[in-house]
């Protein structure tokens, strides 16, 4: 069974890479519609993987941030499938240095952050400000890396700064199960299961320790429906 899920794997693997360079040359002719194309693209994984995904919740309207625990290549994908808004993704700075792949980054505006650099914050303030006033809901995983499923790192500071400089309004989201349908550090797959989504209630974020009572409740949640 390891050797069938870890072929799954490379085929799924082969598919992403040829259909993502598909979308940054969609994206670089067509680029006012690089949302709808991301969109596609999102929905198009769910059929070759075979997957479910079961919505709690609703996303709200209002909410300009979305923290998002993470656990799989795979988070990225489903958001962009079923939330409404054009999502402005904070990412690893090195995944835009990947030749045409790394195009994923900046065509569509996403936000590139230099780990390795203290001083990015500054930068990351005055992107996610830019994003925000041009009608985007910016994305991050407070994590900062993939966790293993069941257990949620601790949470950076980045999203309390963020949310401190620039007022934003933080809806939390739960993805479980991504990582049992694509397990992108063990290199392994599944197809044909469900995984479920959690739009939680937006935070009150004047209490100093919100984001630390929020990884919290999300924790207290995924114990729930392990």
């Amino acid at each position: 069974m390891k050797i069938l899920n870890k072929l799954i794997a490379v085929l799924i693997a082969i598919e992403l890479i040829l259909s993502i360079a598909i979308v940054v040359l969609l994206m670089a002719i067509f680029n006012k519609q690089n949302r709808a194309i991301r969109r596609a693209w999102a929905k198009l994984q769910k059929v070759v993987m075979g997957y479910k995904i079961e919505v709690f919740g609703k996303p709200n309207r209002e909410a300009n941030l979305l923290i998002i625990n993470h656990q799989s290549m795979l988070d990225i994908v489903v958001l962009e499938d079923i939330h409404p808004a054009n999502l402005a993704w904070i990412a690893k700075k090195e995944i835009g240095s990947i030749p045409i792949l790394g195009k994923i980054l900046s065509l569509p505006k996403m936000i590139p952050l230099d780990r390795s650099n203290p001083r990015a914050i500054t930068k990351l303030i005055k992107d996610v400000k830019d994003r925000v006033e041009n009608d985007r809901v910016v994305a991050m995983f407070p994590e900062g890396t993939r966790g293993r499923g069941d257990k949620l790192l601790k949470f950076q500071s980045g999203a309390k700064i963020m949310v401190s400089k620039l007022n934003l309004k933080v809806q939390p989201v739960l993805i479980i199960g991504s990582k049992d349908i694509l397990d992108t550090k063990n290199f392994s797959a599944n197809i044909g299961k469900t995984l479920k989504i959690f739009y939680l209630d937006m935070i009150d974020t004047t209490d100093e320790n919100w984001l630390e009572n929020t990884r919290a409740k999300m924790q207290e949640l995924l114990d729930q429906n392990l």
